[in-house]
């Protein structure tokens, strides 16, 4: 289910001040890539996901590559940065950045 516009800015809130979890370089998508994006988004649910490719283009079908197989959806991606966003049924309160950060 997409995100609603009320979702994503308080996502956007939360995220603006969380540091990088996964740095993806030019080797793309490998497998240790995506079982730590699945450990993060399965402990945190909301991650910041560095991006180390040059051009935008590459950037951009890599973030819909990462969305695809982790099964989450993009809140925002701003320059080599991207947060994404996977709800977990039952978040742990002490990893998941969106219950140490609610209001």
């Amino acid at each position: 289910m997409p995100l609603t516009n009320e979702q994503k800015k308080h996502y956007k809130s939360i995220g603006h001040h969380l540091k990088p979890v996964l740095i993806v370089s030019e080797n793309g998508l490998t497998e240790g890539v995506q079982a730590e994006l699945d450990r993060a988004l399965n402990d945190h649910e909301l991650i910041k996901v560095q991006l180390r490719i040059a051009e935008r283009d590459d950037r951009h079908a890599l973030i819909d590559e990462l969305c695809q197989l982790g099964r989450c959806e993009l809140v925002q991606a701003i320059g080599k940065m991207a947060l994404i966003y996977r709800k977990n049924p039952k978040p742990n309160k002490q990893l998941s950045n969106i219950h140490r950060y609610q209001a």
